[in-house]
């Protein structure tokens, strides 16, 4: 009842952070979702070779990784209500750029700066909701989580019939408005934040708390590098679904064109369950072991009804490897749960992210090299499939609820007495 009557306290006290919140988690994605389904008609209005647009699909990945390393150091500089409203004003601009691009080198302009921001974004989130809601990371978790897989799959459902009807750069062009009225409030509670600091004759974010320690700290912990593991084989398999399972469905299931869409677009659906029920199970339980455990089973035997049984319950396998990446929704919610403050939640978001997204643009890759050298499938998505058992490790270190300062200080004692 006291932690219920918190969580309405916190809700009722911060209403605009909420809205804030809420809106930035809806356009985190658009900027992703919403160019490749429309490539073919901006192909029309000029020169966009295939260059390009494997430029512009390697983007996000490369530059979430990088902002996971900046992120922090600009937070830690400035105040965290700074930092995203500078996180979504370069979005807006890039995705402005986008839309009145005059050519394909514009468009990856405006696609790397929208990415960039994007990035940053995903490192601020977690820590946000921490110094907010801290007393209802499990509530604000599900709703960001289930927000941004919506705002994954509405712009790739909503781009093409808005190009059909009204041209690439007016469908390119609600995300950006969109992106627009997400710095609005952004900008209203940064300037709230300030005059409350300035009365009170403090930093809007006591900056001083995030010492650049704290962010070298996080490789010496187990628990950050649990949560990272995690993180890392979701994003790798995520991206390499995306990337490779409608050439894969094509080759060994014979399906066509279409059919396969509508698999992978199955396989993104999925993600909306785990969003939703993760940190309600979590909850429940105590422990995110079984979640773990769960995410394993799941992405084993997907990967092994692909391979092994392509002719038979097609749907079947692609929801569980669809169910492999609820591994995202755990180490997000890890994120905040496994850290005293929000000062430590922006170093682990940011060291989790920069190595996570690192690792993760290496899948598609490395499955299309050993797909080439193989001439199958079978090598490379057998070991895609393998890697969710390194996660088994994560699950016993995470099995407990151990804080990344604890690892500081036992580290810290360990040192004292050698």
């Amino acid at each position: 009842m006291r932690n219920s009557a918190l969580s309405r306290s916190s809700f009722a006290g911060k209403p605009l952070v909420l809205i804030a919140i809420l809106l930035m988690s809806l356009n985190l994605r658009s900027a992703v979702a919403s160019m490749s389904p429309i490539f073919a008609f901006i192909q029309q209005e000029m020169p966009l070779g295939v260059s390009s647009i494997a430029i512009i699909g390697m983007l996000p990945p490369v530059l979430f990784a990088a902002c996971g390393v900046v992120t922090p150091a600009l937070v830690r500089r400035t105040s965290l209500e700074f930092v995203t409203v500078l996180a979504l004003s370069v979005q807006f601009v890039g995705l402005a750029v986008r839309t009145v691009a005059p050519s394909g080198e514009w468009l990856i302009v405006g696609s790397a700066l929208a990415f960039g921001g994007i990035g940053m974004g995903n490192v601020l989130l977690p820590p946000l909701i921490k110094k907010n809601f801290p007393e209802s990371i499990a509530i604000m978790t599900t709703a960001y989580t289930t927000l941004i897989s919506v705002g994954t799959f509405v712009p790739a459902l909503l781009s093409v019939p808005v190009a059909s009807a009204a041209g690439w750069r007016f469908s390119a062009g609600i995300w950006a408005v969109l992106a627009l009225l997400v710095v609005l409030p952004w900008a209203y509670v940064l300037r709230s934040s300030r005059n409350r600091a300035t009365s009170v004759n403090e930093s809007a974010d006591t900056v001083a708390e995030l010492d650049p320690g704290v962010l070298g700290k996080m490789r010496h912990s187990r628990v950050a590098w649990a949560v990272t593991l995690i993180f890392t084989i979701s994003s790798m398999n995520a991206y390499t679904m995306f990337s490779w399972l409608p050439a894969m469905l094509s080759d060994t299931a014979g399906v066509s064109a279409a059919t396969a869409g509508s698999l992978l677009a199955l396989f993104a659906f999925m993600g909306l369950p785990a969003a939703l029920l993760v940190p309600y199970i979590a909850t429940r339980l105590g422990t995110v072991s079984p979640l773990i455990y769960f995410s394993i089973v799941c992405g084993v035997l997907g990967y092994a009804g692909l391979l092994f049984f392509p002719g038979s319950l097609l749907w079947l396998w692609v929801v569980f490897a669809g169910l492999g990446p609820t591994l995202f929704s755990v180490s997000l919610l890890l994120i905040n749960r496994r850290t005293r403050s929000h000062h430590s939640s922006v170093a682990l978001s940011g060291f989790v992210q920069s190595v996570g997204y690192t690792l993760g643009a290496l899948g598609p890759l490395g499955v299309g090299l050993i797909h080439d050298a193989t001439g199958g499938w079978t090598v490379p998505f057998s070991i895609m499939g393998m890697l969710y058992l390194a996660a088994i490790w994560a699950a016993r270190v995470l099995r407990v609820p151990r804080p990344v300062e604890a690892d500081w200080a036992a580290r810290g004692r360990d040192l004292q007495e050698h």
